[in-house]
């Protein structure tokens, strides 16, 4: 109702404002000729249907009480398709209602709030919707929507989709004019954003390095981030006095990162996990944050994601790197569920001193950081302590917090008290009045904080927590009318998957051509010639179920049997492909817009060039071997091509269980991930129960299974039987890399290094 109100008022506002009747346009030139004759209170109206390769350059003077407006003639049912965007110019300039879709935009940004050196101040976009927009190329940088001027805003939109490189919002601060900016990000849906594999993947990115020093005043409040998957930061707040208040971040992986900056608030948000180690929830650097009335749940996520990451600073830290944390308090906040939820000294790398230069070693503890009136919930007992210690944190001052159990003390400050939890809605979670008797700690300025998640007021019954004993009704966060457009629907409706049955002998490539996304290709068991690549564009299943269909490829040499392109994912079950000096699987050379997955089980692979070649800047986000075969291949499984160094990579996860490699001459499992950036948390690989049998006899480093840089890495009760190799593997003992009970014959040795010396990206 509230969503309605507000939709309706400002209707009334907007055609209050007009002087002169609405002008309908039809195409891009119509409608330069209307914006080059605006007036303030003007409306211009785009006509229904398909606007394509569309540059609209927004400039006019509107004010206040009359600005300009560009609105759709129906919200949602115009269409800004190819190589299109939109830019604002001048003050006081609405557009309202538009669809980007099908395209891309023309340059850095989709919609920006300059045009030239003119910046935009009191502009909007609102009630609008921009999926998957993406650049044809993973490492071909924009924006969707990127800032400059004053007092901008982006309200009552859905934006999902985005994977090539660039936060999807960035507010630029280049300029006198572009400082102290107030904008607002408000009442935003931020859909889903897959994993890019690699830095540069936030959802908001508010300045930059360089402007870091610079007052911004950007407000990010109701909004709601769904899945935001992109990197480890769904958020990085790089410049000072933002404010981000009453967002819901649900199942996101990654957290709200005051990178640079300082000075920000981070009030009311809710920051809701599903048990993963991936999900994280606020992470601070520099001085002077205040975290408040936040309420977490069911966050595993550990170190860079956990649910209160305190960093260490570099001394004398330059400029892009990460400063102290000083003078921080987190106070009134409520985890539920988190078993280990306080990290202090993240990042604190001393025993890397002597592959990393001193201006990259964090030593700096943080300092005159209050932890003060927070609780701490958890059903089960506790298997890690609540707090971790990454270094000394003699310079954290706790007050008047209390822990349900599984606590033995050790911090003045963190009591065990006997309460419980009463739940409201299937995530939210409020104490019982057990938290009643404790007293709040009263820090400086504590008094502001004088209402608790809900809004009730502080005055009369202060408690510790988010949220005041004795609530009864929380609110419907996850309801997506609640925040995005007025016309469109982020939930789709998946149909139930057919199946299309293909006797042996039968034409595979038809086939996949008629299926729909989800569908079943069914084969008898029996031989199947397939003569040019089968291209796969959407989700298909091809299997067999009584018996074995058998694939012989006969395509051209370096050609693949199954060429998996953007939004292609393939799962293959009880087949047997074989090959003639050719690949099995093979990604796009260019154009690798989307990410691709794979997923191969109780199959057979034989006599390929490669099994699966995976080129430069393409993505996958899961890829899975069970229970199959591989065998008398030249190559495996090749994801190396990220060589710039940059933190990129090919695939999220890989994952083998239960299978069987046998000559396999070189790049048996070769996956990469280049360049010293500690903020990148992946790729992830495991390896488990499997076999692999004179593989590697042709590679030049002598290394059985290559994954340099990968930082999660699982080698479990393998054998390794007469690999002509040095070294089977070679760990990196400073991240997440084990192996365990695994069976090495006459095949080199698993090796851990603890410090892998990588080239830096700063």
């Amino acid at each position: 109702m509230k969503k309605v109100l507000l939709i309706l008022l400002s209707v009334i506002y907007i055609n209050a404002c007009t002087t002169e009747p609405p002008v309908l346009v039809k195409n891009i030139e119509e409608l330069n000729l209307a914006i080059e004759s605006a007036q303030p209170g003007d409306q211009i109206v785009m006509a229904n249907g398909v606007w394509q390769d569309v540059e609209i350059k927004f400039k006019g003077s509107g004010t206040e009480q009359s600005p300009i407006v560009i609105k759709a003639e129906t919200p949602g049912e115009v269409f800004i398709e190819g190589e299109s965007s939109l830019s604002f110019g001048g003050d006081y300039l609405i557009v309202d209602g538009l669809f980007f879709r099908n395209g891309h935009g023309t340059s850095r940004a989709v919609i920006n709030f300059r045009i030239g050196d003119k910046v935009a101040n009191h502009c909007t976009l609102v009630n609008s919707v921009i999926l998957e927009f993406n650049q044809p190329e993973r490492d071909m940088a924009d924006h969707w929507v990127e800032f400059h001027g004053r007092h901008n805003t982006l309200d009552r939109c859905y934006l999902a989709g985005k994977s090539n490189r660039g936060p999807t919002v960035r507010v630029v601060l280049r300029g006198n004019e572009s400082i102290w900016n107030y904008h607002q990000i408000t009442n935003n849906h931020f859909g889903p954003r897959p994993r890019k594999g690699g830095p540069s993947a936030e959802t908001i990115q508010i300045g930059t390095s360089s402007s870091s020093v610079s007052p911004s005043f950007t407000m990010v409040a109701n909004n709601l981030f769904d899945r935001c998957n992109g990197e480890v930061e769904v958020i990085s707040s790089k410049t000072n006095y933002n404010e981000f208040r009453n967002n819901v971040f649900f199942q996101s992986e990654g957290s709200l990162v005051t990178r640079h900056g300082n000075y920000c608030i981070i009030d009311g948000n809710y920051f809701i996990g599903d048990g993963s180690d991936n999900i994280g929830g606020v992470r601070l650097i520099n001085t002077g944050h205040w975290v408040t009335n936040n309420y977490f749940y069911n966050l595993k996520g550990e170190q860079f994601r956990s649910p209160l990451a305190v960093m260490n600073g570099i001394p004398k830290s330059p400029q892009n790197r990460y400063n102290q944390v000083t003078d921080a308090v987190v106070a009134y906040n409520t985890w539920i569920n988190c078993e280990s939820p306080w990290h202090f000294g993240v990042g604190q790398n001393l025993g890397m001193k002597d592959v990393l230069p001193a201006s990259e070693i964090r030593s700096a503890r943080p300092e005159r950081t209050i932890v003060a009136n927070n609780i701490v919930f958890n059903e089960s007992a506790l298997d890690n302590p609540p707090v971790i210690a990454h270094d000394k944190i003699d310079g954290i001052n706790f007050k008047s917090n209390v822990i349900n159990q599984g606590y033995e003390g050790g911090i003045d400050g963190l009591e065990q008290t006997d309460f419980g939890v009463i739940a409201l809605t299937e995530f939210i979670s409020v104490p019982d009045n057990g938290v009643s008797e404790v007293v709040p700690y009263a820090g400086f300025e504590f008094d502001k904080i004088d209402a608790d998640l809900f809004g009730t007021s502080r005055a009369n019954t202060d408690m510790v927590g988010s949220v005041i004993a004795g609530s009864t009704q929380a609110p419907d966060i996850l309801n997506p009318a609640n925040y995005g457009t007025n016309w469109y629907n982020p939930i789709e409706e998946k149909e139930t998957p057919e199946t299309y049955m293909v006797e042996a002998g039968g034409d595979i490539a038809s086939a996949i051509a008629t299926a729909k996304a989800g569908d079943i290709i069914l084969l008898n068991e029996g031989e199947y010639a397939v003569g040019e690549s089968l291209v796969i564009d959407k989700e298909l299943k091809i299997k067999s179920e009584s018996g074995r269909g058998k694939i012989q490829y006969n395509g051209a040499v370096g050609t693949p049997l199954f060429e998996l392109n953007p939004k292609g994912s393939l799962e293959i079950d009880n087949l047997e492909l074989t090959g003639n000096s050719n690949y099995a699987f093979a990604t796009l050379k260019k154009g690798m817009s989307a990410h691709f997955n794979l997923k191969i089980e109780n199959s057979a692979i034989n006599n390929f060039d490669y099994v699966l070649k995976a080129y430069k800047q393409s993505f996958a986000d899961s890829i899975t071997l069970i229970n199959t075969i591989i065998a008398d291949c030249a190559n495996g499984l090749e994801l190396s091509e990220e060589t710039n160094d940059k933190g990129d990579y090919n695939a999220e996860f890989i994952t083998i269980i239960g299978s069987e490699f046998r000559n396999i001459g070189a790049n048996v499992i070769d996956y990469y991930r280049g360049g010293y950036d500690e903020s990148t948390v992946g790729g992830n690989l495991l390896i488990k129960d499997s076999k692999f049998m004179n593989c590697g006899g042709n590679e030049k480093n002598g290394i059985l299974l290559n994954h340099r840089g990968i930082i999660n890495v699982n080698l479990m009760d393998n054998q390794f039987e007469y690999n002509p190799v040095r070294f089977v593997s070679i760990l990196w003992g400073a991240k997440n890399n084990y192996h365990s009970g695994n069976e090495v014959k006459n095949s080199g040795e698993i090796r851990t290094e603890e410090n892998i010396k990588l080239t830096l990206m700063y």
